[in-house]
């Protein structure tokens, strides 16, 4: 027999209901599950199931601290036992002096007498005398190459006094006076003040000896006379 010719037995839609269906189709079936979805929500049916629903648990993990640990304390010092060691004496043996005979002569050593003389200690030489110098040579005359030039103390000069005053001069090699004594007074201070002062500004051949300029004395005279 053919497939073809057997009949089938399911029923036949329309050609314009199954093209509405195949196209509307989704659509219709959304709408339908809005409808109901809202008529649950109407009815209180969500809410029971979500009572039935069971409630989140949480649950918190506690982790368990170690305990801390106690600190190694240092070891005690061990306690090493002194040993005294004992230190064994020798025994001392007795000594045996052997008795002398009675035709034996005995000397008794005489310990050498220590001499009470200090040691002689050399006497530190003397340091050399220095040499004295040699006095200056007193000398008669001299010779100026500046000759000294007395001022005329001006009171002296109105009370008209006059006189001589003699001087001990002490010449170096230079020709310059370094020592001026006064060995006759003229009467007058100020006029022997003032011929100390011209003999310490003159200027004096140096005397010779030998060849040499030598330190000399000399007397050295200062008149102080009024011209009228």
């Amino acid at each position: 027999m053919n497939a073809t010719s057997i009949p089938s037995s399911a029923p036949r839609l329309p050609p314009l209901l199954s093209q509405t269906l195949k196209k509307y189709g989704p659509l219709i079936i959304i709408v339908v599950l809005h409808i109901g979805l809202f008529y649950a929500l109407r009815s209180g049916l969500v809410h029971q199931v979500t009572r039935a629903l069971p409630t989140e648990i949480f649950a918190s993990f506690i982790t368990e601290q170690a305990a801390p640990q106690p600190k190694p304390q240092p070891d005690e010092p061990k306690t090493v036992p002194v040993v005294k060691k004992q230190v064994t004496r020798p025994t001392p043996r007795p000594v045996v002096t052997e008795a002398p005979s009675p035709q034996a002569i005995t000397e008794t050593a005489t310990p050498p007498q220590e001499s009470k003389e200090p040691p002689a200690v050399a006497a530190p030489s003397a340091p050399a005398a220095p040499s004295a110098p040699a006095t200056p040579k007193l000398i008669s005359g001299v010779s100026y190459i500046n000759a000294p030039r007395p001022v005329y103390p001006p009171l002296d000069a109105r009370m008209g006094n006059e006189g001589t005053v003699t001087l001990r001069v002490l010449i170096n090699e230079k020709g310059r006076a370094e020592r001026v004594e006064v060995q006759k007074s003229s009467g007058s201070l100020r006029m022997d003040d003032a011929a100390r002062d011209a003999v310490m500004r003159a200027l004096f051949k140096p005397y010779l000896e030998d060849g040499r300029p030598a330190p000399a004395f000399a007397i050295v005279p200062i008149n102080f006379t009024l011209n009228r």
